[in-house]
């Protein structure tokens, strides 16, 4: 093997690990949303724990955060919880620094 096939192979392996990490995180972040947004909502803890797990669900709809920012968004719009499109995405990006900062402490 060459050192330019151990270069690829090295390259390979790092991109599949940064794309696991970046998936955990973002699981993460979605769990911990809806946490969150369980509480503004006002849901027993029970019903926010589901809560929660639907919303690491809602993100396998489609690539990105827009699937996620979308449910919590109707969510909140349906039981009248008054947060801003900007103060979601600000909590979305809040968490997720927060659940990168978790793996990463984790992995070390």
């Amino acid at each position: 093997m060459t050192s330019f096939d151990d270069r690829e192979k090295a390259f390979e392996t790092k991109f599949a690990h940064d794309a696991e990490m970046q998936f955990k995180a973002e699981a993460r972040r979605n769990k911990k949303l809806g946490l969150w947004a369980a509480g503004q909502m006002g849901l027993s803890q029970e019903d926010a724990a589901n809560y929660a797990n639907a919303v690491v669900v809602a993100d396998l709809e489609e690539p990105g955060d827009e699937d996620v920012f979308r449910k919590v968004a109707g969510d909140f719009a349906a039981k009248s919880v008054s947060v801003s499109e900007a103060d979601l995405r600000a909590k979305m990006n809040e968490l997720l620094a927060e659940a990168k900062a978790e793996i990463f402490s984790e992995t070390q």
